[in-house]
């Protein structure tokens, strides 16, 4: 049996996570076991864990450390494949900007950034913040999640706040929302998404379908 688990710690529309995977598990003809749960032992116990989140970083920073979800995905991080989605993504960076500052997990290298509040797109016309919609994904590097998905395809994003890194070595993706950004990171067993592959209908079930046949390698 392929156990996924979805870590909650109360941020996020985890449940549309979850149903999004197991439609994609019964597709593959899997017999899978999907948990949302913040307890450590049936994380331990899965062979893939899911790391979402949406909200402010500050909250879900304090809901991470209160539940010691940090040392969870710390944990997951060594030994299984590892999704991040959205703010998932965000909270393993160094550090954010949102809310005067706040420092996150320290995972990967990098910061979180404001888009800030005169964002314009190429022909000067304005664009609004948050980054609200379908938006194109190119593909910068080969990697076993990206099977099957077409490059720049659209997915769907959520967010005021992006990732800058200077390691160019683990942006997998880029998008362009008045400048290139990161779109997807990707480090061993780590695959991290801005977007939201689970409301990203065709392209989103693709990647998630990878995901629960990925065994981290790349």
């Amino acid at each position: 049996m392929n156990k996924i688990a979805v870590i909650d710690y109360g941020m996020g529309n985890l449940h549309s996570v979850a149903k999004a995977v197991e439609y994609v598990g019964r597709e593959l003809g899997e017999d899978i076991d999907v948990v949302v749960t913040a307890d450590a032992a049936k994380i331990a116990a899965a062979d893939r864990v899911i790391f979402p989140g949406v909200g402010a970083i500050r909250d879900c920073m304090a809901e991470i450390n209160r539940l010691n979800v940090g040392q969870i995905v710390a944990d997951a991080m060594k030994s299984k494949p590892v999704l991040a989605i959205c703010v998932g993504m965000q909270a393993l960076m160094n550090r954010s900007e949102e809310n005067g500052g706040v420092d996150c997990l320290d995972f990967m290298p990098g910061d979180v950034r404001y888009f800030g509040s005169d964002l314009r797109d190429e022909s000067g016309g304005r664009l609004k913040v948050p980054h609200m919609g379908w938006n194109q994904v190119k593909q910068t590097r080969p990697h076993p999640l990206w099977r099957d998905v077409p490059d720049n395809s659209r997915f769907y994003f959520v967010h005021s706040y992006y990732v800058q890194t200077e390691n160019q070595k683990i942006v997998a993706g880029v998008t362009n929302y008045g400048a290139e950004i990161v779109a997807v990171l990707a480090d061993d067993n780590i695959f991290a998404t801005q977007f939201h592959p689970e409301k990203s209908q065709t392209a989103g079930l693709t990647l998630l379908r990878n995901f629960l046949q990925w065994d981290g390698g790349v």
